[in-house]
């Protein structure tokens, strides 16, 4: 399976900037201006438009002063054109400043392939938009699993 990672800090960067926002709108709102398990979908262009690109979703958002957004148990998953999913990014927690288009957190990060045999995984990552670049800085670890090598029982 090829891992399309530029394709998933790509779609990252547009439900940050723009899909994350109005999927708070939809997501259950209360007084304070937080949104609770939210989620928002990009559709592939035509003839592909019935299926899912990929979907973002969260826990809770909440904003915070000077544009930025604390975000609980983050989840971007990318998809195929069949439906099948690609990737899949995971953090517990993270904070984005949607004036800057940065993300970063303390915590940790898990992006793994749709069918779970490889992943890249780490503690600490900062994320920037315009750049598209993803930095996973502490305890790295990446697995990669031949798929093809172990159903052959090599």
């Amino acid at each position: 399976m090829k891992i399309r990672l530029n394709s998933a800090i790509r779609a990252l960067s547009a439900f940050m900037a723009a899909g994350l926002l109005a999927g708070a709108v939809r997501a259950q709102q209360n007084v304070a201006g937080h949104a609770n398990n939210f989620s928002s979908v990009e559709y592939f262009e035509p003839p592909h438009q019935q299926q899912m690109k990929s979907r973002l979703s969260g826990a809770e958002a909440r904003p915070q002063a000077g544009g930025l957004l604390l975000i609980k148990d983050l989840k971007l998953e990318i998809f195929d054109t069949n439906g099948v999913p690609e990737v899949v990014i995971r953090a517990p927690h993270c904070v984005y400043d949607t004036q800057n288009g940065v993300a970063n957190s303390p915590g940790h990060l898990r992006l793994e392939t749709g069918d779970g045999s490889s992943h890249v995984e780490g503690d600490g990552f900062l994320w920037r938009q315009s750049s598209s670049l993803l930095t996973i800085s502490n305890n790295v670890r990446t697995v990669i699993e031949n798929t093809s090598e172990t159903k052959a029982g090599l």
